[in-house]
């Protein structure tokens, strides 16, 4: 309930930050607040970091003290939540702003979600045929260690558009050395800046 409390906030402080963001330029804000979404996606990128550690912690608890686990009631919740969690991804991903990093990081959220509703299914499943209940911390860890590596990359994405750094995909010398040979009248290129906004 937790999780999904922190889930539910991370996709509403996205949703804010795009109505925000979409706020036209004044006098102290003469860039707009296209900057908000780029904050919302680094806040949540942290949420998720934390989160899956915390599920890691949890995990690694339960590998000590064993619980009961209730197979059945663990497997209609599962796919209640993979059944939340595709319809909540799809409406993530049939818009045209799945590259801006803010959605991203919402569906990341959701992602992590899903591949937990179906790594306890599968738990579920292992449970109620054998009994084996470790299977369920097992997945647990297997599961954060896949979405805590996007949510680190996300991280660093976001650091790297917070700080203006350039984006990855554009060679800043490459880009100096063509407006050289292209432009004759141009000696040299000094003091190039380029970054992302949103």
């Amino acid at each position: 309930a937790g999780h999904m409390l922190t889930d539910a906030a991370a996709l509403l402080f996205a949703f804010l930050a795009v109505r925000f963001a979409s706020r036209p330029p004044n006098a102290q804000h003469t860039f707009g607040w296209l900057r908000l979404t780029t904050l919302a996606a680094f806040l949540n990128a942290i949420a998720l970091v934390v989160i899956t550690i915390l599920i890691v912690w949890e995990a690694i608890q339960r590998f000590h003290h064993p619980q009961p686990v209730a197979g059945k009631t663990m497997m209609v919740i599962a796919v209640a939540g993979l059944l939340a969690n595709i319809l909540a991804f799809w409406i993530l991903h049939r818009g045209s702003e799945e590259r801006n990093l803010n959605v991203r990081a919402a569906a990341l959220h959701v992602l992590g979600d899903l591949l937990g509703s179906v790594g306890a299914i599968i738990a579920a499943i292992v449970i109620l045929t054998t009994g084996w209940t470790p299977i369920d911390p097992i997945l647990s860890v297997l599961v954060s260690c896949l979405v805590l590596r996007s949510a680190w990359r996300l991280l660093q994405e976001s650091v790297n558009e917070l700080l203006e750094g350039a984006p990855r995909s554009l060679n800043v010398d490459a880009l100096k050395r063509d407006l050289r040979r292209s432009i004759p009248e141009v000696r040299d290129v000094h003091h190039v800046h380029a970054w992302l906004v949103g």
